[in-house]
């Protein structure tokens, strides 16, 4: 009887990529939402892919999501740049606990009538939190 190994080993150089690749990815998804300046044009693109692809409308922006969207978007910068500098498989870990909590708070929003256009962002946050977590319950 053979076994398969793990895909990725949390123990091992491949998973630190996947957990840099995904600090890469909140970086380059997530620095528009650390400034009120840049978060308002994130707000535009966002607004009208989701009127162009009739996904639903975005509510104007006001300062209090100004600011919890600032306040995401730095702390997301701020862990993204810890696990580039210093990426560890705990990071990974925490990471993709994260994501979970991302996912789940997308899926409640979007059954609370969130325009469509965050299903892609949903999908890929699911994807990185998979990536990140399976290699922990296959170690077990």
């Amino acid at each position: 009887m053979t076994t398969s190994a793990p895909l990725l080993d949390p123990d091992g150089p491949s998973y630190l990529r996947v957990v840099r690749a995904s600090a890469w990815y909140d970086l380059v998804v997530t620095a528009g939402f650390a400034t009120p300046w840049t978060y308002a044009l994130v707000h535009d693109v966002l607004s009208s892919w989701s009127r162009a692809w009739e996904l639903g409308t975005f509510p104007q922006t006001d300062p209090i999501q100004t600011l919890f969207a600032n306040l995401m978007g730095s702390v997301v910068i701020v862990w993204a740049v810890l696990r580039l500098a210093a990426p560890l498989a705990v990071h990974g870990l925490l990471d993709g606990v994260a994501r979970a909590l991302f996912t789940a708070w997308m899926a409640y929003a979007l059954a609370q009538g969130a325009p469509g256009v965050l299903w892609p962002f949903l999908g890929v946050e699911a994807a990185w939190g998979v990536a990140q977590l399976v290699p922990w319950l296959r170690k077990r």
